[in-house]
């Protein structure tokens, strides 16, 4: 393990720790998925350390924030149609409004998703007819909307004492934190249906050459191997983003020299195999046969049903499985994505979206104090009552049901190992806006992955000198 590993492999064992004694988290893991998976700021060229992060649970944060404003105000909330994300926003706001009557939230929900919210987003605040709070990405996608010229500077908030340090430099741009995160750090890898590897005698896979046998297996049973769900385009990234962790394995130093634009995916073998894997399964026949059409939710009943056998996906999706298939839940589990050495298999972790205000807006001061509850233990265990957590809360304090759905620990097993590394876009800035439509190209058989590397490239391109990055 090379010595930048060593040190995330330190911070994640620290975390570990925490999950054991149901203390505060800081690993790194969204993205939406976010509406499109999702991402820091100036970016680090290490992930966030975790050393202030304590060992044991400390003292209570703020339970409830203080009272609101007694005037009556609304909130014009924009949330997500995302089912499990639209789930945690209600049942944040309606826990705050329980305790502060005159206030309540319009909350629309938008059409679309991937990059049309990103275009939605971009547009409302470049107009100034953003919502008062509005539900986005961290990391990457953040920094195209240049938090610090638009969004409302937090950092000198008392609740953000409240937020684990690790998430902090995913929402945070020129000196100034933006945002407040909102459910659990979540991997990304494989959602598996165990029934099916259990009646087909399979093993969760270590190596890509592993996960190729169970996919041959599995056709031979009739059974599609992978779920794609091309309907909603956003869900086509994973087999790239997903794969970070084996990237870090091969190439320790590319998340800072694809910032510095000293490397590419194109000419990195370890970061090209993410389009290869695309470009396999659907030369290999590994997708469903309307694998183009099916949407995200669809693909979810698909799995829980024994349908099709594994999906690419985040673990924060598997709430949703939990609300609409309870009965099934427990039949996924979760592996990472396989890489090409079984003694370095590890899961890539994503960070959770967040809360913003906009500096348009006309109630800063109730949207503060609104996203105060959100970073307190009531807002955590208000998210508990209505969704099963899907990994660990990033808030300090925060604890975890006795009753977590399984496959969490399916996650945690590779966090207590110190087998997980953060995604690209929470160690670098730079994420191209086109890559679900490249990624859907690819795993079409519209374009091969050596273009695809390429096209991906020129697109990141764009987007780093947008940001003005050196050396672009």
């Amino acid at each position: 393990m090379s010595k930048n590993l060593y040190a995330v492999a330190s911070m994640l064992l620290i975390v570990s720790v925490l999950l054991g004694a149901c203390a505060p988290v800081a690993t790194p893991a969204p993205t939406q998925p976010p509406a499109a998976p999702a991402q820091p700021t100036a970016a680090p060229a290490q992930p966030p350390a975790a050393a202030a992060q304590p060992t044991t649970a400390p003292a209570q944060p703020t339970t409830v924030p203080p009272t609101a404003a007694s005037a009556p105000v609304k909130l014009s909330f924009l949330g997500s149609q995302n089912q499990n994300d639209a789930v945690m926003i209600t049942a944040l706001t309606d826990a705050y409004t329980a305790l502060h009557p005159n206030v309540t939230f319009d909350i629309e929900i938008p059409a679309g998703g991937g990059t049309e919210i990103d275009n939605l987003v971009k547009t409302r605040l470049a107009t100034g007819d953003m919502n008062d709070i509005f539900y986005y990405n961290s990391g990457s996608l953040l920094q195209a909307l240049h938090p610090s010229d638009s969004l409302v500077d937090l950092s000198k908030e008392p609740f953000m004492a409240n937020i684990a340090d690790s998430f902090k430099p995913t929402v945070s741009q020129n000196g100034g934190t933006f945002g407040v995160p909102v459910g659990f750090a979540a991997a990304g890898g494989v959602l598996y249906n165990k029934k099916v590897y259990e009646k087909l005698g399979l093993s969760v896979p270590k190596t890509w050459a592993e996960f190729e046998a169970n996919n041959e297996k599995l056709k031979a049973a009739g059974i599609p191997p992978v779920l794609q769900t091309y309907g909603d385009t956003w869900t086509s990234q994973l087999f790239v983003l997903a794969d970070n962790y084996n990237v870090a394995q091969a190439d320790p130093n590319f998340a800072q020299d694809y910032t510095a634009n000293k490397a590419k995916y194109a000419t990195t073998p370890a970061a090209l195999a993410g389009f290869q894997h695309l470009q396999e399964g659907f030369e290999k026949g590994w997708w469903e046969k309307d694998y183009a059409t099916t949407k995200f939710e669809q693909g979810l009943k698909m799995l829980a049903d024994g349908e099709v056998a594994q999906y690419p996906m985040l673990t924060q999706v598997m709430p949703t499985i939990a609300t609409n298939w309870p009965d099934k839940v427990n039949d996924i589990g979760f592996f990472a994505q396989p890489g090409p050495d079984a003694a370095k298999n590890g899961a890539t972790v994503w960070m959770p979206l967040a809360f913003y205000i906009p500096k348009t807006s006309k109630n800063i001061d109730v949207a503060k104090d609104f996203l105060a509850f959100v970073a307190s233990t009531a807002g955590t265990d208000a998210i508990t009552a209505k969704v099963k957590p899907a990994g660990p809360y990033l808030i300090k304090g925060a604890k975890l049901p006795d009753d977590v759905l399984p496959f969490v620990k399916d996650l945690n097993g590779y966090i207590d190992s110190g087998n997980a590394y953060p995604a690209l876009e929470f160690l670098s800035p730079v994420k191209g806006p086109s890559l679900e439509q490249i990624t859907v190209a690819t795993g079409s058989g519209q374009m091969d992955a050596a273009t695809a590397a390429a096209n991906y490239d020129k697109d990141v391109e764009k987007q780093a000198k947008q940001l003005g990055l050196p050396g672009w």
